[in-house]
């Protein structure tokens, strides 16, 4: 009789301490929908700084505390098997072993590989908005650890963020595989989806632009917005 693995889908997300908020609400979503055991692990940047693995200035486009430290994962994976990055302002609305179940050995990362030309010069608490392409591409990605091996402390330090982001780690763009649009839709910035999941809508909700945990944002995404407060509500809730 085959073995099955039992060991935990590993899942790094993109730490930010001015969305803790966002962090806590995202990981009880992936648990509450998920059918298999996860092993999340926040990405908080002074423990990789304490870790000797992240040692990089701050860049003045850099709009968040993980724009940088995402590209460690295969690193902290010892360079073997896959894992999943996913920034920290989104929201889970599916079961993600459905999105692990994607992987295929043909590539080094697979992503969703949007077309994304940000209109806006200025996101999120007066943070910069940088235009590049692959905009995006890199706030959700499938990892194939052992074909990441340019990915090393040292090169994650002092590479450029245009060639961290736009994949320049791997030998070309034919490494890059495709993940399905459901799981990353950017709210408020492709048209807000009309199909619950069960019926194709979004699996996974990013607030690219800054979300409802942003004081001055309460509303951000409308009816997504409500969705994302239901999901705190649920997180926090007080067993009676």
């Amino acid at each position: 009789m085959a073995l099955i693995s039992t060991s935990p889908l590993p899942i790094f997300i993109g730490y930010d301490p001015r969305e803790r908020a966002a962090t806590n609400v995202l990981i009880d979503s992936l648990y509450q929908h998920s059918s298999v055991p996860l092993a999340i692990t926040p990405l908080v940047t002074p423990q990789l700084e304490a870790q000797g693995l992240f040692w990089r200035e701050r860049d003045p486009k850099q709009s968040t505390a993980f724009s940088f430290t995402r590209f460690l994962v295969p690193h902290l994976m010892g360079y073997e098997g896959w894992a999943l990055f996913m920034d920290c302002d989104m929201l889970c609305r599916a079961d993600v072993k459905a999105l692990w179940d994607l992987r295929d050995d043909r590539y080094g990362a697979m992503c969703v590989q949007h077309e994304h030309v940000p209109g806006e010069t200025v996101k999120f608490l007066g943070e910069v908005q940088s235009a590049y392409p692959k905009k995006n591409w890199s706030s959700l990605m499938l990892l194939n650890c052992s074909r990441c091996i340019k990915l090393t402390p040292d090169y994650v330090n002092t590479a450029s963020g245009l060639a961290l982001h736009r994949f320049h780690w791997l030998e070309g763009d034919d490494e890059i595989g495709a993940v399905d649009a459901g799981w990353n839709h950017l709210v408020d910035v492709q048209a807000a989806p009309t199909a619950p999941t069960l019926e194709g809508g979004p699996r996974l909700l990013h607030w690219t632009l800054g979300g409802p945990w942003f004081r001055e944002q309460r509303t951000m995404g409308g009816l997504l917005a409500a969705e994302w407060f239901g999901a705190r509500d649920d997180a926090m809730k007080l067993w009676d």
